[in-house]
C-alpha cells in the first residue's frame, strides 16, 4: 500500500484537504498530515478537525510570522529535513498558498513524487503570489489534479502531457456538500438579528484591494453601495483590519466586522446573505454551490466557471457594476446559476482512485 503525505498550512488548505483525506481513508490509506503552522487561526481549533473529521497533524512546523520569503525559506529547510525520514512515496499539496510551493519544492529537493490538487487554475495576473505559486508548483509535480476544465486547457497549452492531468473536480465542494444542510439549518443569521436575504456578507484580502490606502478606501466605497440596501457583515483578514488602522480608515455605515467563525458557520453566513462580495476564489466556489450572488471585487479570476456557470461577476472596485448588479438582484434579473459537471461531492474519492491505482 502507498505512503502518502499532504501538506497544509491555512483553513482553506484543511477543507480542501478533508476532501482528499477522506478518499483515501475509505481506500484503506491514512496519508501523514504536514500542517507549517503558515496560518494561526483561532478557528484552527480542535472543534474544527473533528467537526471536519480531521485527523490532527502527524507534524507540525509552527513556522509562523516573518515575510512571505522568510516563510517560504523556512518551510522549505523544514521539510527539506522531514521528508527523507518519512519515507513517502508521494507527497500531495493542495491549492496555491505558500505552504503548498514550499511543499513542492521541499519533495523536489528531495526527488519525491508531488501531486498538485487544484493544478491549472490561471487568473493570467502574475502580480498575484498565488499565480506564480501555482505556476511553480504545476512545473514540478508529476500528477495534477485539475477542479474546473479551464485548468486541464491551461496545463495542456503549457506544454504538460495529457497522461499526468486528471480533471476530477472541486475538493472544496466535497466538503460544502457534505456540510451545506447542517450549515443552513444553524441560521446564523440570527445571531446577528437578521432575516435571510437581508443581509450582505464581505470578505476582502488581497493586497490589490487592501494594502493601499487609495485601494482600500474605494473597496470601502464599494461595501457603502451594498449597505445602503442592506446591512454589510465584513470578514476582515487580520492584515486588512491592520491596514484599516494604518491608513485611518473608518468602516462606513451600515458595515460591521464580523467576529472569527469557524467553517460552517460562515458557510451558512453566506448560503442565505442577499449577496457575497469577496476577492476569494473559494468564496467564488461556494457561492456558486450555495445559489448565492456573488459580487467578485477583482478584474480578473483563476476560476472563470464561476463566472460562466455559476453566480460570480467580476466587478473589480466599481461602484456603478455593483449598483448595476444590486438593481438585477431586486428585479430578479440576476443570474441563477448552473450546476457545474463534476463539483458533485466525489473529488476526493475520484483523485484517491488515481493517487493509488
Amino acid at each position: 500500500m502507498k505512503k502518502l503525505g499532504i501538506v497544509v498550512g491555512t483553513r482553506p488548505n484543511f477543507v480542501k484537504a478533508a476532501a482528499v483525506i477522506r478518499g483515501l481513508k475509505a481506500r484503506g490509506v491514512t496519508p501523514s498530515l504536514i500542517h507549517t503552522g503558515q496560518h494561526h487561526d483561532a478557528t484552527l481549533s480542535d472543534a474544527f478537525f473533528k467537526r471536519l473529521e480531521l485527523p490532527n497533524p502527524d507534524h507540525h512546523l509552527g513556522i509562523q510570522g516573518g515575510s512571505r520569503g522568510e516563510q517560504l525559506g523556512e518551510m522549505v529547510s523544514r521539510m527539506s529535513k522531514l521528508l527523507p525520514g518519512l519515507k513517502l512515496d508521494e507527497l500531495i499539496v493542495v491549492g496555491d498558498v505558500t505552504s503548498t510551493v514550499a511543499g513542492a519544492l521541499a519533495a523536489d529537493a528531495c526527488d519525491l513524487p508531488v501531486s498538485h490538487v487544484e493544478a491549472g487554475l490561471r487568473s493570467f495576473d502574475d502580480t498575484m503570489p498565488e499565480e506564480r505559486n501555482r505556476k511553480v508548483v504545476d512545473a514540478i509535480a508529476h500528477r495534477l489534479f485539475a477542479s474546473e476544465p479551464s485548468g486541464l486547457e491551461n496545463l495542456l497549452r503549457e506544454g504538460h502531457a495529457r497522461d499526468k492531468i486528471h480533471l476530477v473536480g472541486n475538493v472544496m465542494i466535497d466538503t460544502l456538500m457534505r456540510f451545506r444542510d447542517e450549515a443552513k439549518a444553524a441560521k446564523v443569521w440570527q445571531r446577528f438579528s437578521f432575516e435571510p436575504g437581508r443581509y450582505a456578507v464581505a470578505t476582502l484580502h488581497r493586497p490589490a484591494n487592501v494594502d493601499g490606502a487609495a485601494a482600500l478606501a474605494e473597496s470601502l466605497a464599494c461595501l457603502a453601495v451594498v449597505a445602503r440596501k442592506v446591512p454589510v457583515l465584513f470578514a476582515a483578514h487580520p492584515r486588512t483590519q491592520g491596514r484599516l488602522k494604518e491608513f485611518g480608515l473608518t468602516l462606513p455605515d451600515g458595515v460591521t466586522l464580523l467576529p472569527p467563525l469557524d467553517y460552517l458557520d460562515f458557510i451558512g453566513l453566506m448560503g442565505d446573505a442577499m449577496v457575497v462580495l469577496t476577492d476569494s476564489g473559494g468564496a467564488q466556489e461556494e457561492t456558486t454551490v450555495l445559489s448565492a450572488p456573488c459580487l467578485t471585487m477583482r478584474e480578473n479570476t483563476e476560476r472563470p466557471i464561476t463566472c460562466s456557470q455559476g453566480t460570480s461577476r467580476l466587478v473589480g472596485r466599481s461602484a456603478e457594476k455593483i449598483a448595476l448588479a444590486l438593481r438585477e438582484l431586486e428585479s430578479g434579473t440576476y443570474p441563477k446559476g448552473s450546476q457545474i459537471p463534476l463539483w458533485d461531492g466525489h473529488a476526493g474519492d475520484r483523485i484517491a482512485e488515481v493517487l493509488l491505482a
